[in-house]
This record gives structure tokens, sequence and C-alpha cells, in this order.
């Protein structure tokens, strides 16, 4: 299920591209909003094991999921 996340320091297109060359190959396709405060990451996440995986490698790449 596509799901729809608020990330903390995304800024520019560069975190955007980051994010998805990062994260792409292990969740799939990536969208980043960056016309939104704070900015959203949309993602495919499968069940619950998958988005914790999500949230800590986001939290690794500098960009904390805001909950």
């Amino acid at each position: 299920m596509k799901k729809t996340y608020k990330a903390a320091n995304i800024s520019c297109g560069n975190c955007a591209n980051m994010i998805k060359v990062s994260l792409e190959e292990e969740f799939g396709e990536i969208s980043v909003n960056l016309d939104t405060e704070p900015k959203e990451v949309t993602v495919e996440i499968k069940d619950k094991s998958q988005e914790k995986a999500f949230f800590e490698q986001m939290s690794n790449l500098g960009f904390e999921i805001i909950k």
C-alpha cells in the first residue's frame, strides 16, 4: 500500500535525489513532494516491519519521519 510520510530536514532536490537513489532498490518507486512543509515522502510499504526499516533508513540518511 502506498503511504505518505512527513519528513524533517528535506530542503531541496538534492535531498530528494539522495533518498531515491539510496532507498529505491529496497522500497521501489519513491516520490518526494518538495511543495509542502514539512516535505512528504510517498513509498510503497507492505507491512509493519518494512515500515520500520524505512523509518530507520530515512533516519540514517538524516531525514527523520515526523509521527
